[in-house]
């Protein structure tokens, strides 16, 4: 693990594979951490001619914890205005301050739930520096697209508890029950992820501003379809977190995007289809190869 300053916050990365390959950024979600990258997923897109960028989010793992009050979620969940000490765009902005740490002028972007917004964001903001984009388990920001099913989010607003097999038992429960139902995760590796989550940094404020930056970022909508990048939306059919009418509206709003919904796959990233995961992402790359050499 190595750190970069960009500005305000130090962002902990790693890379994986040549980097003489194109850099693929890895963008992880809501309160997760680098480590929820698998380094054999990582080490697949490396096979595949990447050179991989994963790290933490600030107010995640072991990158900075900004010092700021939580936010009101339930007032911005009912769309009442409240503070949020950071948005989406700066959020965009850190990784950007990464890849320029990183001496990287352009890259291909992956990101999944948060991260996805993260990415669609960055796409927006400097589209000249995002060779292509991956947007998983996301949306649009659009609230009309729906909220997660009611027994999800009853278990999200419970604050994450402290002591660690708590913390294990809770992770656990959570992963059941946004995961595939076609592709059922081991229970012994979900404890096993559960624990080194907790060991390497248990931090459940910062999950709470990472939220309110959601919240407080408003529709993407319109400037998505502005966007000319080669863009591939994977979304599960059964995803009880992000409903699947917010990956359909996310690839409908960005102009030749390629939609990619999968039936029975949750708001996870099952081992199962890892394949295909990889081949949409590289095949979509290519795409921007192409439009490079025209």
């Amino acid at each position: 693990m190595r750190r970069a300053d960009v500005g305000a916050v130090e962002l902990v990365y790693e890379t994986i594979g040549d980097a003489a390959n194109p850099p693929l950024l890895l963008v992880m979600g809501l309160g997760m951490q680098l480590i929820h990258w698998d380094l054999e997923l990582c080490e697949r897109f490396a096979e595949r001619g990447f050179h991989v960028i994963r790290f933490d989010n600030r107010d995640a793992g072991l990158s900075t914890h900004v010092r700021a009050p939580v936010p009101n979620v339930m007032a911005l969940m009912a769309g009442m205005p409240a503070k949020v000490p950071y948005l989406l765009s700066d959020m965009a902005a850190d990784t950007f301050g990464l890849l320029d740490h990183l001496g990287i002028e352009r890259t291909h972007v992956v990101g999944t739930s948060m991260g996805g917004m993260i990415a669609q964001t960055m796409a927006i903001r400097d589209p000249q520096r995002v060779l292509s984009l991956a947007s998983m388990l996301s949306s649009t920001g659009d609230r009309r697209l729906g909220t997660p099913k009611l027994r999800v989010w009853s278990l999200m607003m419970r604050q994450a508890p402290k002591e660690r097999e708590a913390y294990i038992a809770y992770f656990a429960r959570m992963f059941r029950m946004i995961g595939s139902p076609a592709y059922r995760a081991d229970e012994a590796h979900v404890r096993e992820v559960a624990a080194a989550t907790y060991d390497r940094c248990h931090y459940p404020a910062g999950t709470a501003r990472q939220l309110g930056a959601i919240l407080a970022s408003g529709s993407r909508t319109a400037a998505l379809r502005e966007l000319d990048v080669p863009a591939v939306v994977i979304h599960g059919e059964s995803d009880p977190l992000v409903p699947i009418r917010a990956g359909r509206a996310t690839a409908a709003a960005i102009p030749n995007a390629e939609l990619i919904a999968i039936p029975g796959m949750g708001h996870d990233m099952p081992r199962e289809l890892w394949p295909t995961f990889v081949d949409a992402i590289a095949r979509n790359a290519e795409r921007a190869a192409q439009r490079q050499a025209a």
